[in-house]
């Protein structure tokens, strides 16, 4: 399974486990909220904590299905915009603990979620514009100051880990090898709280946003999809799945 959860001592585990990259298809992406909303409705569980295992936290969708099915990505939108939104609206907090690459679909979770713990070898990325499609800066525009969120969105570059500390994205860097142990601890602090006070406070903190990220999200897919019917999308797809590496315009 791609996907599974353990609850213990009041957390709800959730991993991620699909090698090579994390990436997931639209099937796994529809999958996701339910299982979000599932552990954030326990009433043993008082935090939620995602991980993965793996070469990186994840890769964000499958480009090899968009570049097979291309019809398929209504769906694939809805499972993302789904996705997200299961994670910000989860009843009780919401830690996020990062390894490696945390690329577009990854980008999501992370700027749904209440607090990241990073291994000191994470970076954030939005390539979509050398992918061919859209979407992700409006939760990384919940982690990270606006012209931030522009270059990356423009360049497709990457964010170190240190500078998404620097500009208050990153709760706490920690060592690679201990990032398992780390976001446990910190999500044990979480726990130990009462659940009816942590769902009020998630509830409150979510209401003093000063914008809807989820409209955000779903105003941008608006432009994904128109993308996806260009032809310079198909070539950027092509050009990833046979190379790896953007396509030349």
């Amino acid at each position: 399974m791609p996907i599974h959860t353990q609850i213990k001592d009041r957390i709800a585990e959730i991993v991620f486990d699909q090698p090579p990259v994390n990436a997931f298809d639209s099937a796994t992406w529809n999958s996701l909220p339910a299982i979000i909303r599932e552990a954030g409705c326990n009433p043993d569980v008082n935090v939620v904590l995602i991980r993965a295992e793996g070469r990186g936290f994840c890769g964000g969708v499958d480009i090899k299905e968009m570049q097979a099915h291309p019809e398929r990505i209504t769906l694939l939108n809805r499972g993302n915009f789904l996705t997200f939104k299961a994670v910000r609206d989860c009843e009780v907090p919401v830690v996020t603990a990062v390894h490696k690459f945390v690329i577009g679909g990854g980008i999501g979770i992370c700027g749904a979620s209440d607090t990241i713990i990073a291994a000191d070898d994470a970076y954030f990325s939005l390539p979509e514009v050398d992918r061919g499609a859209m979407g992700g800066a409006s939760h990384l525009s919940r982690m990270l100051p606006l012209h931030k969120v522009r270059a990356a969105f423009f360049t497709g570059g990457n964010i170190p880990v240190d500078e998404a500390y620097r500009l208050g994205a990153v709760e706490k860097i920690v060592p690679r090898e201990a990032l398992a142990d780390e976001a446990r601890a910190f999500a044990a602090i979480i726990a130990g709280k009462s659940r009816k006070a942590l769902v009020l406070a998630k509830e409150a903190l979510n209401g003093l946003e000063p914008r809807d990220v989820d409209h955000g999200y779903r105003f941008e897919q608006g432009f994904t999809l128109e993308m996806y019917m260009h032809e310079d999308s198909q070539k950027a797809r092509d050009a990833f799945v046979e190379t790896g590496a953007a396509a030349k315009f």
